[in-house]
């Protein structure tokens, strides 16, 4: 039996399960294939990138759900969501881009509705729905830190993890919030190889009368991706590699962010919990068998470095021993 590309479920009969089709929309039962081709969404991509307002260096598309029709489509303006299709130049993008927001979910970390459809080819495309969007298409204010930042496509490496805390305190309406959240995010992004969290990957969001981290966006696997030697895309205490348990749990967390050490604790136990369902999950996934393989690798070594189950039992006995 198949698998549903929206919801990992089994699928009943066809390609999607009833339940990934309602995610989308209630009142959808049935979707049809995305009428491009990957090589003809990638040419669409270039053509339309002046018209749209989501250019980056991965190739995107701005879609709308046809519902009458029962068809995504593409279109230059009032989209709400994004297709991320296949590249020639990097392996699996849209497999791994989806299972690694899936992961992230299941620590804790807010993500927006996320999947994989098919191609006309039978190729798989990455979307996601955009969360600077509601009703009717009305437009909520968000901005990336490289914004607020004052850099731009060219300098978005230009940062330091450091000035990410600084940007949360000048910009955020709770920055403890923030910082914790931040922490989490910096540790999901190390343990999975995302060596591309740059200024235009983090952004504030307003809404409920507060500015705050927005739900998290573009994280995937890019070390075996581009096997690249990078940690991190930012440097943290001056380094983008090499980076030690000490520069996450006791500078970064402690020194910079001001985290308490159960709060640390706390962070850490969630991920030490849901690791064996990480690991089921990629095995499920839609990548293939090697990337699988490599994925899982990584995230073993990484793990293994930190040392996280001793941190994740430390931080249970501390919550547990205070009220």
């Amino acid at each position: 039996m198949s698998r549903c590309p929206i919801t990992y479920g089994e699928c009943e009969g066809g390609k999607y399960s009833l339940k990934g089709l309602k995610k989308l929309s209630p009142r959808l039962n049935s979707l049809k294939d995305f009428p491009y081709s990957a090589e003809e969404q990638v040419r669409e991509a270039i053509a339309r990138a002046a018209k749209m307002s989501i250019q980056g260096v991965q190739p995107k598309l701005s879609v709308r759900l046809d519902l009458k029709n029962e068809i995504f489509e593409i279109v230059d303006t009032g989209g709400r969501y994004i297709f991320k299709p296949q590249t020639k130049n990097y392996r699996e993008v849209p497999e791994n881009e989806d299972v690694t927001m899936r992961l992230a979910e299941l620590i804790g970390i807010d993500v927006p509705l996320h999947g994989l459809v098919f191609s006309k080819d039978n190729t798989m495309t990455y979307f996601i729905r955009r969360f600077d969007r509601v009703g009717r298409n009305k437009k909520i204010a968000v901005e990336d830190f490289a914004q607020l930042s004052g850099k731009d496509r060219e300098t978005k490496y230009d940062s330091s993890m450091e000035q990410i805390i600084s940007l949360i305190d000048q910009f955020c309406t709770f920055p403890v919030i923030e910082k914790l959240k931040l922490f989490n995010l910096t540790l999901f992004n190390y343990l999975v190889g995302n060596e591309d969290m740059h200024l235009k990957n983090f952004s504030v969001i307003r809404r409920d009368l507060k500015v705050e981290l927005s739900p998290a966006y573009d994280l995937l696997n890019s070390t075996i991706i581009l096997n690249s030697q990078e940690e991190l895309a930012l440097p943290l205490r001056g380094k983008k590699n090499k980076l030690k348990k000490d520069d996450f749990f006791v500078y970064f967390a402690k020194e910079r962010l001001g985290l308490t050490q159960k709060s640390i604790g706390q962070t850490v136990s969630r991920i030490v919990k849901a690791f064996p369902r990480w690991t089921d999950l990629i095995q499920i996934c839609f990548l293939s068998d090697t990337m699988k393989a490599e994925y899982i690798d990584l995230l073993n070594k990484r793990f293994n470095k930190l040392d996280l189950t001793s941190w994740g039992l430390k931080g249970s006995r501390d919550s547990k021993s205070k009220p």
